[in-house]
């Protein structure tokens, strides 16, 4: 009788685990349906082995992790409690949950740029809350139907291999099926094995593609963004990023009228002696913390006047000229001047001239000149480079009395792009171009960014990433320049490449 039960038992969990093969490649195909996604998101391979390698890696991984939740959930469950109808149904609704993870990280991915994870909870979940808040009816509906239908699905795939599981069994599809899903992995993995030790970044660029791959290093980053030569180990590209077209066409700038009240005065200054800051202090202006500046000054002048990255070879003979956007702005709107007293060699065309109502003035001076500078309701007095030994941008002097700019949030990092941005609004004006810095009085959220040389900086409340050409990388704290034991926080500048992507727009 003992034997009896034994092998009863033995022939429910022998039938339940064939079962649970053939449930688990019929959610295979449906996991390629939904990882198909991931590829869709990605720039497509320009080389014969990216291309070889990504159906092997489509294929095997997906199958692979199709596999893993079949160890980790059914085939447990069907030892332990080996009653047909309930382990079916169990599994019907875990693989419905899954399926529906996996839709909710796929479509994450497809509008961020990465995988939900530790580092892009918040993100992911303001995607969500965005969807809500949009359109709560639709979101409902739609999460309902897809729920229903998958679970409906899953329970039809569960019922049609438990009664078809013996023609399953004598079909000649589990071989071939077997050798396609074990070969592409392994495949996979000996091509990517070569394609790492060759430098072949058009594999490697597709590690954290799938979800509980490769890990994503800074050079799969670099190679995913095409800002490496895929031709040549280690060289930056960083000129795809400069968008030289991107401000050479005409802005498209609009303007309206605005009161006196509102009159701005950006002074720039490379001498912050102590006589210059005890007069601020008694005018009224306080500092602003975190805000950094190039310690090159052609580079800062880039920066600030022409919201441009340093990338190209010619930045010299960009200063040369006047401001594009300048000439498209109403007569007396916005000046660019000097004191008499102060020479900018770097920038020909600048002249001595009295400031308007939103104005920059170069002056190393101003103290001497305060009574003239005085009328401006908003005044800010910066630096015009940083200084540092080791950073190509770095912490620079920054004097106000503008209420609003104290009003921001603490450890909020401030650049030298931000200042164009910020001057044209308060000048009442709009370009159909997106800058690269923000306005200040209304940031965007996303992480700024800036390039110098050969280096993405991005900053993100304290803290600071550098992104080299080689690969490496490093994270410090703005406030202090500390240097932090984070990893590489690719969610951080993923968002913040994409200030350039909506520059483009």
């Amino acid at each position: 009788m003992v034997l009896e039960n034994n092998l009863s038992l033995v022939k429910k969990v022998n039938r339940l685990l064939n079962w649970g093969h053939w449930f688990s490649f019929f959610n295979i195909l449906l996991a390629l349906a939904v990882t198909s996604v991931y590829w869709l998101a990605e720039p497509l391979p320009v080389s014969f082995i990216g291309w070889l390698y990504l159906p092997l890696n489509w294929i095997g991984h997906t199958a692979f992790l199709c596999f893993m939740f079949f160890i980790l959930t059914i085939f447990p469950i069907s030892l332990v409690f080996p009653y047909q109808r309930h382990v079916r149904g169990l599994a019907a609704i875990l693989a419905t949950v899954a399926l529906i993870v996996l839709i909710f990280d796929a479509y994450v991915y497809a509008n961020l740029g990465y995988h939900v994870g530790s580092a892009s909870l918040d993100q992911a979940a303001e995607l969500l809350r965005q969807q809500i808040v949009t359109n709560l009816r639709n979101f409902i509906l739609i999460v309902v139907t897809v729920a229903a239908l998958l679970l409906a699905v899953e329970l039809t795939l569960s019922n049609f291999c438990w009664k078809k599981i013996e023609r399953l069994k004598k079909s000649a599809i589990a071989t071939p099926l077997f050798v396609l899903f074990i070969g592409s992995f392994m495949l996979s993995h000996l091509l990517h094995v070569y394609a790492d030790a060759n430098v072949k970044y058009d594999v490697t660029r597709q590690d954290n593609v799938l979800p509980l791959s490769y890990p994503a290093t800074a050079k799969t980053f670099l190679a995913r963004y095409q800002l490496i030569d895929l031709n040549k180990q280690s060289q930056i590209q960083l000129d795809k990023l400069s968008l030289p077209q991107q401000f050479s066409y005409q802005h498209n700038m609009v303007c309206q009228e605005t009161t006196a009240s509102r009159s701005t005065l950006l002074l720039v200054t490379d001498n912050f002696s102590p006589e210059l800051v005890k007069h601020l202090a008694g005018a009224g202006l306080r500092p602003l913390e975190q805000h950094f500046a190039p310690v090159s000054t052609v580079e800062a002048l880039l920066n600030l006047l022409y919201s441009k990255f340093m990338i190209e070879q010619n930045a010299q003979q960009q200063l040369q000229t006047a401001p594009s956007w300048l000439a498209q702005l109403p007569e007396g709107r916005i000046s660019i001047s000097r004191s008499a007293e102060t020479e900018v060699a770097q920038l020909p065309w600048l002249n001595v001239a009295a400031p308007a109502q939103y104005s920059i003035v170069f002056d190393n001076t101003p103290y001497q000149h305060w009574q003239s500078y005085s009328q401006f309701a908003n005044i800010v007095v910066l630096g015009l480079s940083g200084s540092h030994k080791q950073f190509s941008l770095a912490p620079a002097t920054v004097w106000s009395n503008w209420a609003a700019l104290r009003q921001l949030q603490p450890h909020q990092v401030t650049q030298h792009l931000d200042w164009l941005p910020t001057l044209l609004a308060q000048a009442g004006c709009q370009s159909q171009t997106t800058w690269p810095g923000d306005n200040l009085l209304h940031p965007r959220v996303l992480p700024k960014l800036n390039i110098s040389g050969g280096e993405i900086i991005s900053f993100k409340k304290d803290k600071m990433v550098i992104l080299r050409a080689d690969g490496s990388y490093g994270v410090w704290s703005a406030g202090t320049l500390v240097p932090l034991n984070d990893r590489l926080d690719l969610p951080m500048l993923t968002d913040a490449l994409k200030r350039i992507e909506q520059s483009t727009e």
